[in-house]
């Protein structure tokens, strides 16, 4: 791999991975469809942590605020909400991961994950924002929407944040807890391919292959990410849903 594909496959993993439309299903589609060859885990490792350090940049603000005030009882709530919404990932992710593993060679399943991440933006039309506040029953189903996500085709954001919206979240309290949980889930997914990569023992990285899809995938999902929130507080994470559907569809009839 070069030095340009790194900053690509980079590129592509700040885009997809912020954006409501599912970076599991455009690497399916850019696998089968495209014939992009993807990376080994130990690349993929880089780019996941470029992404994640974004979302602690992003939200530095709200991230130090709950560790400098954890006495707080109202705090302690908070993260044990984002607790119990990282517990559905967890479980299903686990206990099912041979058998999501291979729906990864389905088109058929990324077409439909595509159509019903389509569904779910343009839900969020519909809905009038209640000044409701995230509880445990909201947090829990929160952390289902994000397990619906391991599905290829389903987009983690946009999955979180539907649901978050349909419970009466404001537009800018449901896109800070889907990001905060997705802390979580980004690290955890990246340790699991971190010990795949070991187990498979793969080449190690040239230190400047490293940087490429680090520093792209850190400056490019930054973009995204400030991109998308600004989108959610208009009120227009919809315009997404077009792009879903009309891709599942394309993929349905290829």
């Amino acid at each position: 791999m070069s030095i340009l594909e790194a900053i690509g496959l980079g590129a592509l993993q700040g885009v997809t991975e912020f954006l409501p439309i599912s970076s599991s299903g455009h690497l399916v589609i850019g696998q089968h469809l495209l014939g992009i060859a993807v990376p080994g885990n130990a690349f993929e490792i880089w780019v996941h942590l470029g992404t994640l350090l974004s979302i602690l940049v992003v939200f530095r603000k709200k991230i130090l605020s709950l560790l400098s005030t954890v006495s707080r009882t109202d705090t302690r709530r908070y993260i044990g909400f984002l607790i119990a919404g990282t517990v559905p990932a967890v479980v299903i992710g686990l206990g099912f991961r041979e058998t999501l593993e291979g729906w990864f060679d389905s088109i058929g399943i990324v077409s439909a994950g595509l159509a019903v991440t389509g569904l779910l933006l343009f839900l969020t039309k519909a809905i009038s924002p209640k000044p409701a506040e995230i509880t445990l029953k909201i947090g829990i189903i929160i952390g289902f929407a994000q397990a619906l996500a391991i599905v290829p085709g389903i987009s983690r954001s946009g999955a979180t944040i539907a649901a978050a919206l349909c419970m009466g979240v404001s537009s800018k309290d449901a896109a800070q807890f889907s990001f905060l949980l997705a802390i979580p889930a980004i690290a955890g997914a990246g340790i699991l391919t971190a010990l795949d990569a070991v187990q498979y023992q793969e080449t190690a990285l040239s230190l400047p292959m490293i940087l490429s899809g680090l520093i792209t995938s850190f400056g490019v999902g930054w973009i995204s990410l400030r991109w998308l929130l600004a989108i959610i507080q208009q009120g227009k994470l919809y315009w997404f849903g077009t792009y879903c559907i009309a891709v599942g569809v394309i993929l349905f009839f290829s």
